[in-house]
């Protein structure tokens, strides 16, 4: 199985405002497809943050799902997870890769510029991450990014890469044509009825043949 492939579900603490709802949904997107969880609390709460974190990787690994930590090289350290997802302004791909090993995974956050994603494929990133691609609740102000930067990347990069920004079932299968590997989703999933059908039918959009 391709670890770095398929439906992308990154958590938030608004939506699951506890470690029970938190476990529970992001149980719910595993039992329906969902391969790579990010752990996403942007609060300061650290105690809160490393025993969710901890607990969410307990999971991870009984599934055999790939956890990684959205921004927190040190976080990823203490609860063991795969690994990071960086931003631009968070810690250098290098730092990250020096501070977790070279079987860490590292995602990095390259907006809507392909320039960005070759620098990071070059500094041996796992995966590139481009977006918004849509409207976004979780980020209403991100920069549009086109659809046909994902093309182009698939056409220079041999890194997975990752689209990101208000991706429905609707419009997933279009992004996945376009050139993305993997579809990361928040609220298009966790904020579902049932969050198992919506990750079951994200999981669709792949056509897997396993």
């Amino acid at each position: 199985m391709n670890r770095l492939h398929g439906l992308y579900a990154i958590t938030d603490n608004i939506l699951m405002p506890d470690d029970q709802t938190l476990l529970s949904q992001v149980h719910a997107a595993i039992l329906g497809g969902a391969r790579v969880i990010q752990y996403r609390d942007k609060t300061s709460d650290t105690e809160k943050r490393y025993r969710q974190a901890c607990l969410l990787n307990e999971l991870c690994r009984k599934h055999q799902r790939t956890f990684l930590i959205n921004d927190d090289v040190q976080l990823a350290q203490q609860c063991d997870a795969h690994g990071v997802h960086i931003g631009q302004k968070d810690s250098p791909l290098e730092e990250a890769r020096q501070a977790l090993g070279s079987s860490a995974i590292i995602g990095v956050t390259c907006h809507d510029q392909l320039s960005l994603a070759t620098k990071a494929a070059l500094a041996c990133a796992d995966y590139v991450a481009f977006g918004a691609f849509y409207p976004s609740k979780t980020k209403p102000d991100a920069k549009p990014a086109p659809l046909s930067l994902l093309t182009e990347a698939k056409s220079i990069l041999s890194c997975p890469i990752v689209a990101i920004g208000g991706i429905t079932v609707d419009n997933a299968p279009q992004t996945i044509t376009a050139g993305a590997d993997m579809i990361a989703v928040v609220h298009s999933l966790f904020a579902a009825e049932s969050i198992t059908q919506q990750a079951e039918a994200f999981a669709l959009a792949f056509n897997w043949n396993e």
